[in-house]
């Protein structure tokens, strides 16, 4: 986790352009800050990056468990 100004970096911009563009960032998608310390995950912002420029092929989801094993129940009859 990083301080709003290091998050600010990564993507290129001053502290005071990341603030006035974190609207549109967040409606883009990026990830939020902690609603504890306000600081950032970089490897999450990391990743959006990845997504928005097309190096990674899918966002990554959680897998419900229940679910999986409702369908392995079934298949065993």
């Amino acid at each position: 986790m990083v301080h709003p100004d290091k998050a600010a970096r990564r993507l290129g911009l001053t502290p005071a352009e990341f603030r006035e563009k974190l609207p549109a960032l967040y409606a883009k998608g990026m990830p939020v800050a902690c609603d504890v310390t306000g600081n950032y995950d970089l490897d999450a912002i990391n990743a959006w990056l990845d997504r928005r420029s097309g190096l990674a092929k899918s966002k990554p989801v959680a897998r419900d468990a229940s679910d999986e094993f409702d369908e392995r129940l079934s298949r065993l009859g």
